[in-house]
């Protein structure tokens, strides 16, 4: 009996151990938050380390940016004409294959890498932080890949004996040039209920957009305000923005989401191939800690801290950058026509010095932002121009 039961003992041990070889411990990779983009630090080639945005809307990792204490090793074997979101000309590129990249401990070779000729994003100035370029979706190929919002931890798991954690819902991903899409259902305002489908874009600084043109268009609400949506790889990205009555993911309900509606001439280029009705960003997308499983064709999502935040929009209409991300003077950079801020009379180009009394150099950039997404009945700023100074009063009801 007792050799019997050592047996047991035995077999019991070895099956345990069997299944803790099999499931290998995850990757584990912290991240920093900027805005609602996930800033993470890598290398190429053994370079110095670079900050890159998590962006799942591109298929390689592009960089936009070097400065010159950047050091970069990359052969390039050809020049090529980049089509993207956006109402500009094509933008110029170079490809550099075979390249190894460095992520924390995980070690992902033969990587495509794209230098863009011009840096037409701006992200360094836009984020207030420094910014390389955008690390795209090659990463999710080889790896079940986690983005933990609430921990702001990016894990790489080991697909063989992977178990999915407890209360995260399933979603289905069609995957179309190393791009991952999901139909989802969604309300507009006349209460029709749809399926749209949308591209999974971690690098897009905005809850969703969608097409409001052609025979899948999305209506357009009836209350929406004109101004600048973003900046895309061809240029500025221009239309309407407004709220729908409501968007689903898996189980969860989102409410009243601030979505976009691009001028058609801006996204013409990202919906000629193929059917698609828009996309899902970074401000909706964070409200979720995220599991991506290409190989299965699987996304699975939880909602995290950030799932009840309200959905804000640009009230004000003013967008601005930091010529420099340690000297932090504000300058508009675009003014929505029409807008509150256009209407008290603020132009591109002034640099702000003072908001509701407050020095802005005591903000940073994100900051600043939120109290431009923030009601309230005034907005008093103090700006410089031609070193003259001029203060203004805008108003800041909501208007969606």
């Amino acid at each position: 009996m007792k050799v019997f039961l050592s047996l047991i003992v035995a077999f019991s041990l070895t099956c345990q151990l069997s299944i803790a070889e099999r499931k290998k411990k995850p990757i584990s990779i912290p991240f920093e938050i900027v805005g609602s983009y996930v800033i993470v630090k890598l290398e190429i080639n053994n370079s110095n380390p670079l900050n890159l945005i998590l962006d799942s809307g591109v298929r390689n990792t592009i960089i936009t940016e070097l400065t010159p204490d950047d050091s970069i090793s990359l052969n390039y074997s050809n020049s090529s004409a980049l089509k993207g979101l956006g109402n500009g000309s094509e933008l110029q590129a170079l490809t550099s294959y075979r390249n190894s990249m460095k992520i924390g401990k995980m070690l992902l070779e033969d990587q495509t890498i794209i230098v863009l000729e011009k840096d037409v994003f701006n992200l360094s100035k836009f984020t207030g932080t420094k910014i390389n370029g955008l690390l795209g979706s090659d990463i999710f190929q080889s790896h079940i890949v986690e983005i933990n919002y609430d921990r702001k931890r990016l894990l790489f798991h080991d697909p063989e004996g992977f178990v999915v954690p407890a209360n995260y819902t399933p979603i289905y991903l069609s995957i179309e040039g190393q791009k991952m899409f999901v139909q989802i259902p969604i309300t507009e305002e006349n209460g029709t209920k749809r399926e749209a489908k949308m591209l999974v874009d971690t690098g897009a600084e905005l809850a969703a957009w969608f097409r409001s043109y052609g025979s899948r268009s999305i209506a357009m609400p009836k209350n929406k305000m004109r101004g600048f949506i973003g900046q895309g790889l061809n240029g500025e990205i221009t239309g309407f923005v407004g709220r729908i009555p409501e968007i689903r993911l898996g189980d969860a309900i989102l409410k009243s989401p601030v979505v976009t509606f691009p001028d058609s001439i801006s996204i013409a280029e990202a919906t000629s191939e193929g059917e698609r009705d828009g996309t899902l960003g970074s401000q909706l997308l964070n409200r979720f800690n995220l599991i991506f499983d290409v190989q299965n064709n699987l996304m699975y999502l939880k909602p995290n801290s950030n799932f009840k935040k309200r959905f804000s929009y640009n009230i004000a209409g003013i967008e601005i950058f930091q010529q420099n991300y340690f000297l932090r003077i504000p300058e508009v950079m675009i003014v929505s026509p029409g807008s509150p801020a256009d209407s008290a009379g603020v132009k591109k180009g002034d640099q702000i010095m003072e908001i509701n009394g407050r020095k802005t150099y005591e903000y940073n950039i994100n900051e600043i932002r939120s109290i431009f997404e923030t009601p309230a009945r005034w907005l008093r700023l103090v700006l410089s121009r031609n070193d003259e100074e001029i203060s203004v009063k805008i108003d800041m009801k909501s208007k969606i």
